[in-house]
């Protein structure tokens, strides 16, 4: 075989795997910054993405309030504008609330211009929801192309990423998931070894429709808020845990 013929294939797949790593790793930065870590290892982020639920949503607001925990709810725009109070309720009771697009859809094979428009009319139903724009995203499914980060920042925007993610949306045991948020708790006791903190990843809704079912997510957290409280985990939003524009 033609050497020269080697050469590029190989090249073109480290180029491809390059590429993948970008679009899909939550800790790849190579196209554009983001924030993947909390400032401080104790300081938990709890974020939730795919709301507002009405099936759910109240459920979970009443539990982080039992926990004095503070949260940030990536909020899909058309569930937004079907639940204009609910989504004004979660930033009454003290939680950022997260632009994750209008629609949920791929962001990876979408135009510079789809794109655009999936953050800017989820951008603008929660202004008329609440009177304000989010300063976060959060890109459904966490992928992302050489546009999306970019956008973001364009439109006031920094992208959040995350470092736990635990799978609550599958439909698999209640006992599956609070193992996998087991980290949560094992990163806590190493704290001293450690200089940043987690950004769970969970859902209090799903992105195809409302009143989706999130009560393994509920229990999970009924299980594991006391014992983090006890780990001396402080439960922040990501404004109060991101001190820098990426971590």
């Amino acid at each position: 075989m033609n050497p020269w013929l080697i050469e590029l294939s190989a090249a073109a797949a480290f180029s491809g795997a390059v590429v993948s790593y970008a679009a899909v790793d939550p800790h790849a930065q190579l196209f554009g910054a983001t924030v993947r870590y909390t400032a401080a290892p104790q300081k938990l982020a709890i974020t939730f993405d795919d709301g507002p639920n009405p099936a759910i949503t109240p459920r979970l607001l009443d539990l982080l309030d039992r926990y004095d925990a503070k949260a940030t709810f990536f909020l899909v725009g058309r569930f937004v504008q079907e639940c204009p109070a609910l989504t004004t309720e979660i930033s009454a009771r003290g939680h950022v609330l997260g632009n994750h697009t209008q629609a949920h859809p791929n962001l990876l094979w979408l135009s510079p211009r789809e794109v655009r428009s999936q953050l800017q009319r989820c951008h603008d139903a929660l202004r008329e929801a609440t009177g304000a724009s989010a300063t976060y995203f959060r890109p459904p499914f966490g992928l992302r192309n050489p546009w999306v980060v970019s956008t973001a920042r364009e439109l006031g925007m920094q992208t959040v990423m995350w470092t736990l993610l635990p799978g609550d949306w599958q439909d698999k045991p209640l006992e599956r998931l609070t193992a996998r948020m087991q980290p949560v708790a094992t990163n806590a006791r190493d704290a001293a070894q450690r200089q940043s903190g987690d950004i769970l990843c969970l859902h209090d809704g799903g992105h195809r429709q409302l009143n989706s079912d999130r009560t393994r997510t509920l229990a999970a957290l009924e299980y594991w808020f006391p014992l983090w409280r006890d780990a001396g985990l402080e439960f922040v939003t990501i404004g109060e845990a991101a001190n820098n524009p990426a971590n």
